[in-house]
């Protein structure tokens, strides 16, 4: 398998480790494994307050660009609005430049029953969070930064720049028809959610074409990505954890491998340019059933 067919699909950093447990060497052979088999990236996402035990997204994609040389990192997604947009900002340039420009950036508005619990007010919460957006971008690429506006005001300039310019490729997720538009406004692609069925999704290509044709932007110039929860000869039981969290396990590709490409196809044939395969069970054993069994049949 090329590392061109593989373009199209991403994997999930292991990130979901209780207390103690953490293994060096098979977190670095599993990473190495992925970027060996050539898969575009490999994402985390941020769960700072989860009952089920979860590393920082940031500690784990920079433990993750020590362990590889070329493989892909993102973050799927920040819940920038509980963050200063500053202190993010300088942590992501940091790791793009540690790197060596291999990271992506996404973001989202999360929920605001979080808002408290990191002391952020829930008055002008959409603009707060696209405000932070436009003030990191600017602290990546322009050499003073002057911004002014309804939550911040800066002027001043951070050093050293993101290492890709002019910043890392900024996607947004969501699923409702403002955050497809804030996407389409503020990003470089948009992350389908894990919890939406394909029709879903589907859906939300359709208007985020729309999109972007009225903002007069090149769809070939936006990527479309969505999280795909995924499980190769999944039993019954790994429904349960999505139903609890999504109300349904309907969004849940699993079974045999035919099963699971067949599942995948219909993805990409929504519009996924990038499918982030997150597996439900063990990380390594999918990484190796999912290359050798499921993706080939779609080239």
């Amino acid at each position: 398998m090329t590392e061109t067919t593989m373009d199209r699909f991403a994997v999930s950093l292991p990130q979901q480790i209780p207390d103690a447990t953490f293994d060096p060497a098979a977190f670095r052979a599993y990473l190495r494994r992925a970027e060996d088999l050539g898969f575009h990236s490999a994402w985390t996402r941020e769960g700072t307050l989860n009952p089920v035990p979860t590393l920082g997204p940031t500690e784990v994609m920079t433990y993750a660009a020590a362990c590889t040389e070329r493989l892909r990192l993102g973050c799927a997604i920040y819940v920038s609005v509980v963050h200063s947009p500053l202190h993010l900002a300088k942590s992501l340039s940091t790791l793009d430049q540690l790197s060596r420009g291999r990271l992506e950036v996404g973001f989202g508005l999360g929920s605001r029953d979080l808002l408290a619990s990191f002391g952020v007010s829930p008055e002008g919460f959409v603009t707060r969070f696209t405000e932070g957006i436009e003030l990191m971008k600017a602290c990546w690429s322009e050499p003073k930064v002057a911004f002014h506006g309804r939550f911040f005001e800066v002027e001043t300039a951070m050093e050293p720049k993101a290492y890709q310019k002019p910043h890392p490729p900024v996607w947004l997720g969501g699923h409702q028809p403002a955050a497809i538009r804030r996407a389409v406004r503020y990003g470089d692609g948009f992350i389908g959610a894990g919890g939406a069925t394909t029709d879903a999704f589907a859906g939300q290509v359709r208007m985020l074409r729309a999109e972007l044709e009225q903002a007069g932007r090149d769809p070939a110039s936006f990527r479309v990505a969505k999280r795909v929860y995924v499980s190769v000869g999944a039993e019954a039981r790994l429904e349960g954890p999505l139903s609890r969290m999504y109300g349904s396990a309907d969004m849940l590709v699993s079974g045999p491998p035919d099963a699971c490409a067949q599942g995948l196809a219909e993805v990409l044939r929504a519009g996924a340019d990038l499918v982030l395969l997150d597996a439900m069970s063990d990380e390594a054993e999918q990484l190796e059933r999912l290359a050798a069994e499921v993706l080939p049949s779609l080239f």
